[in-house]
């Protein structure tokens, strides 16, 4: 029988790039949105169109009734989940610590760590149970060096690591493997702010000499989440071109 995976925050940038990549392993997969619908129904069709089965499941992953509800509802309509890949983010325009308000603080923290946190919590239990799964959670370079004015993605980003390294831990008995990609700049809609000017001087800092494609930080994923990784796992794998060495 087909793999199944779940990716949160699928509809587009990295996560649709990953849901047409395990579609094309032949992977069952299971596409969660929050707000772009149209998006995520067209992916789907899309993936149907490889010969893939493929269901779109709306859920807001940072309440917890929510993500539950998501792998609850994925796992009813593809079976139990193989594999969990915890995308779904967002980011705030650069700004100064003292210019972050509360509720911008408070909504960093919910996306961007609670919304990883609530689905693994979720989908842990049937994978202990069956003594197998992978989970792949999304980082960002921030998480890993730090940026000025980032703070607040930078914080939540460095939880994701924190996060990732102790499941690790604690899930490896149960031959559960947990592994992160921490991509680098990525030409998404996160970064659609970057003017031509910004993206070429990013280039120029990156030892590879280009941005990063959705596919290249996808292409991680899929490799982390499948067998060719057996042996891997707590590892922060960082797709970002070099850009952090």
């Amino acid at each position: 029988m087909a793999r199944h995976v779940l990716i949160t925050g699928a509809s587009r940038g990295i996560g649709a790039a990953a849901a047409r990549l395990f579609a094309e392993e032949g992977w069952r997969v299971s596409v969660n949105f929050l707000q772009s619908e149209a998006r995520a129904r067209a992916l789907v069709e899309s993936l149907r169109t490889l010969g893939a089965r493929a269901e779109a499941f709306q859920a807001d992953v940072s309440n917890s009734r929510q993500a539950a509800g998501l792998v609850e509802r994925a796992e009813r309509e593809h079976g139990p989940l193989d594999c969990l890949v915890c995308n779904a983010g967002q980011a705030l325009p650069q700004q100064l610590i003292t210019d972050t308000t509360d509720e911008e603080w408070e909504r960093m923290l919910s996306v961007n760590l609670s919304g990883v946190f609530y689905p693994i919590r979720a989908a842990v239990p049937g994978m202990v149970r069956r003594r197998q799964g992978s989970i792949v959670t999304v980082s960002s370079m921030w998480g890993v060096t730090g940026g000025s004015c980032e703070t607040a993605y930078s914080a939540a980003k460095a939880g994701v690591i924190g996060l990732t390294k102790a499941l690790a831990k604690e899930l490896g008995p149960s031959r559960i493997r947990v592994n992160c990609v921490a991509p680098g700049v990525i030409d998404t809609d996160m970064n659609a702010h970057l003017s031509p000017e910004d993206l070429a001087a990013l280039a120029e800092e990156t030892p590879l000499q280009r941005v990063g494609a959705p596919e290249d930080a996808a292409r991680a994923i899929v490799f982390l989440a499948g067998p060719q990784a057996s042996f891997l796992t707590g590892q922060i794998l960082r797709a970002d071109g070099g850009l952090t060495l």
